[in-house]
């Protein structure tokens, strides 16, 4: 039974604001939907039309859209959930029957998104389904034998642990590492408060080693300007948050030589700004709704930000830096909430003759409360600062960190506690370099021989040497060494013809 014109004009209203079925990513969800037609849609349904003639110029390589199959499909239009099922029928619910089942399906997913990260469980975000609803691939132990042959050293433990799982083209950058061949690397940070907490310090530290390991350039970009137009913040106070970030930045011990950071507020400009028309002119509003959620309220700055920061990942935005070469690649490290400006990013440069971005994702640093959602700037005791003294650890980790051991010190030492639950665990994952003894703490714990209050400690004493030493090092970034860091200027590197 083919599709009914009422299941059309739904679907219509749909791509109105949508590329895909999923938003801006191809996935199964195109390919079982577009094997329910027997001919192309009309062209009085343009927007049903044109998703269908795009999806067919794929032709057998539909097959090959990431994520899995599915029996239906369920889009929501104008407040009314259409399903549409491989049989054809179609149901409609009202508008409150729609939010119970909203609501329903917050408590059982995974939300993710550049602003808003919540898991379903202690457990935290469930990374396999978020990998298959993104479409990235995960970084498997073939990926992490490049590594180590190409460096002659052993990948570092955010690559071993699965702290950064996930990736787009990664391959494709180890080839060029292979033929002897540049890349660059771009990251950033959105800054929002005085001072960051170690959550941010994650995809700087991949960064620092990528960095060293692979002697490449590298952009850091400080959206000032996105957190003016997201937060009730002064732009001035933005922009003077971007520099006091830029410290904590620099104290992760960046390679000044090969290293550019850059204010969005201060530096947009000549070549940059003429990358960001380029893509703003490419992408519709339609698209920047579907993938961020954007409606008639979002002020126009919000709608035009993804431009600022897809460029950056562009050579040809820094004249000084690659002499105005535009097919230098580039890698991105960052966490996978930020995926989706990097999404709209690898499908508009193809149109503009530039390479397409690669990536690898992290995982979110958890708050101290549990791993149902990442640390906050703005809740204080939810975050290790780096700003924060010995005694403040100490009580935050003791007061504050979610722990997976049991009630009583009896039934722990008979049941042993929970691992996977435990932020101090988590914590210890991330910034425990010794994989041996992380084992032990692991199998200790989890047998009842390690209390809470012994794993918390061994935490405790990890934290604050490495905030210790980061403030060390953070008195000695002068104003004067931060605008050398954010001097427009050639970078220390050669390009192999």
């Amino acid at each position: 039974m083919p599709i009914t014109r009422e299941e059309e004009e739904a679907l219509n209203d749909h791509f109105l604001i949508n590329s895909y079925v999923e938003g801006f990513a191809t996935s199964q969800a195109d390919t079982i939907l577009f094997d329910q037609f027997r001919s192309t849609p009309n062209q009085d349904l343009h927007n049903l039309h044109r998703w269908y003639k795009h999806i067919d110029s794929f032709g057998s390589d539909r097959s090959k859209f990431p994520g899995p199959k599915r029996n239906s499909l369920i889009l929501s239009v104008n407040k009314i959930k259409v399903t549409v099922m491989m049989n054809n029928k179609i149901e409609k619910d009202g508008p409150k029957q729609v939010e119970q089942q909203q609501l329903e399906q917050q408590l059982t997913e995974d939300i993710v998104d550049p602003w808003n990260v919540q898991a379903s469980s202690n457990k935290g975000i469930d990374y396999d389904k978020l990998i298959d609803r993104f479409g990235s691939s995960r970084i498997d132990d073939a990926l992490l034998e490049r590594f180590e042959k190409l460096t002659g050293q052993n990948p570092h433990h955010f690559l071993r642990r699965g702290i950064f799982f996930s990736h787009r083209d990664m391959h494709r950058i180890l080839n060029l590492v292979e033929a002897g061949k540049k890349f660059f690397l771009y990251t950033g940070r959105g800054p929002s408060s005085d001072s960051m907490h170690v959550g941010h310090l994650i995809p700087f530290i991949m960064t620092k080693w990528l960095q060293d390991v692979f002697d490449v350039p590298l952009i850091i970009q400080m959206t000032d300007d996105e957190k003016y137009l997201w937060k009730d913040l002064k732009l001035e106070h933005c922009n003077n948050l971007a520099y006091e970030n830029a410290k904590d930045i620099i104290a992760v011990g960046f390679d000044m030589s090969k290293t550019f950071i850059f204010s969005d507020v201060d530096f947009i400009g000549g070549e940059f700004y003429k990358n960001v028309l380029k893509v703003q002119k490419h992408v519709t509003f339609n698209q920047v709704k579907g993938i961020f959620g954007f409606d008639e309220s979002s002020n126009i700055g919000k709608i035009m930000f993804p431009a600022i920061q897809a460029v950056p990942s562009f050579s040809s935005s820094f004249p000084f830096i690659f002499g105005g070469k535009k097919d230098i690649p580039c890698l991105i490290p960052c966490a996978i909430d930020q995926d989706p400006y990097f999404r709209m990013t690898r499908d508009v440069a193809p149109r503009l003759g530039f390479q397409k971005p690669a990536l690898i994702h992290s995982t979110f640093f958890p708050a101290l409360q549990g791993a149902s959602s990442k640390m906050s700037a703005s809740d204080e005791n939810s975050s290790i600062f780096l700003t924060d003294t010995a005694n403040q650890i100490k009580k935050k980790v003791n007061k504050y960190a979610f722990s997976g051991g049991k009630d009583t010190v009896e039934e722990h030492r008979e049941k042993g506690g929970d691992c996977e639950v435990d932020v101090s665990f988590m914590y210890l994952r991330f910034f425990m370099e010794d994989d041996g003894r992380l084992e032990e703490i692991r199998q200790q714990y989890s047998s009842g021989q390690m209390l809470t209050g012994e794993l918390k400690a061994e935490l405790i004493q990890i934290l604050q040497k490495m905030i210790a030493e980061h403030q060390e090092r953070r008195k000695s970034v002068t104003d004067e060494i931060v605008k050398q860091y954010m001097m427009p200027r050639a970078l220390n590197f050669t390009i192999k013809k």
